[in-house]
């Protein structure tokens, strides 16, 4: 046998564990090898120090102890033995249960928010079409023909009496009025060419009968015709209704803006 057989069988043989051939074999190496010889004596000291060593004391609470945990362990064995399917299922589906209740919150108190931004628009979109259709149901008691129809022209009355919620502000355009007639008209230049864009704001003196004479320019435009053809659609038609279809007070102060824009395109 080599050494490195015997040193693996040397614990065995210090411990008397050895088959007696094997401790025959192990005898007869070690009696001409002094390596293992050390070996040996090693093990020997090892196991003589052990067996020196005082032996632990036990706690004196080891064994209360031992016993709580055992008395613990089968009373949860017990509890587990009574759990019903209901709880199995309850156990299961309260997690995804507590997160989809948490979406649903948090969905409906978004969808809160946003109502309560809304809210003002809403009302005041619900006090428009109240006042629309009380507009109509006032222009067909006084007459039928102050009705609006898309396939007709409007007429000041049926205007008026839309723009019912604000007319007391702001007064009606008259709709067949000579300034009404001059937004629509396409105005060009000596030359045949149109005007570029252009722009002014103006302050109005509009009177009870819908008649309307410029009171000052704040802002006067590029081209001075544009301020000139104003004042002339001004003088020519009532520009605006009546105060007493417009339930406005009699005379009024606005301003008024007006925006020239070059459109090229006549297909509209």
């Amino acid at each position: 046998m080599s050494c490195e057989d015997i040193q693996e069988s040397l614990s065995l043989y210090c411990d008397d564990g050895l088959a007696p051939d094997a401790r025959a074999s192990c005898y007869q190496h070690l009696e001409v090898c002094p390596v293992c010889r050390a070996h040996l004596a090693e093990l020997r000291s090892i196991r003589q120090s052990l067996a020196m060593l005082p032996k632990p004391s036990v706690p004196a609470d080891l064994v209360p102890a031992i016993n709580h945990a055992l008395i613990a362990e089968a009373a949860a064995r017990e509890v587990r033995s009574h759990v019903t399917f209901a709880d199995v299922i309850s156990e299961l589906l309260w997690p995804r249960v507590t997160r989809y209740v948490f979406s649903s919150v948090a969905s409906l108190l978004l969808f809160a928010s946003v109502f309560l931004a809304l809210r003002p628009q809403l009302i005041a979109l619900n006090e428009a079409v109240r006042a629309f259709d009380a507009a109509l149901t006032m222009s067909d008691s006084i007459d039928p023909s102050v009705r609006y129809d898309i396939n007709r022209p409007i007429s000041p009355e049926s205007y008026s009496a839309l723009r019912a919620p604000f007319n007391a502000e702001s007064p009606s355009l008259n709709p067949s009025g000579a300034l009404a007639s001059l937004g629509r008209s396409s105005v060009t230049t000596p030359n045949g060419r149109r005007p570029d864009a252009d722009d002014m704001m103006v302050v109005a003196d509009v009177f009870s009968n819908g008649a309307a004479s410029l009171a000052d320019v704040m802002r006067a435009p590029r081209d001075r015709r544009m301020l000139e053809d104003f004042q002339k659609a001004l003088r020519q038609d009532a520009a605006f209704v009546p105060a007493e279809l417009d339930r406005r007070p009699g005379t009024m102060r606005v301003v008024y803006s007006v925006h020239h824009v070059d459109v090229h395109d006549r297909n509209y």
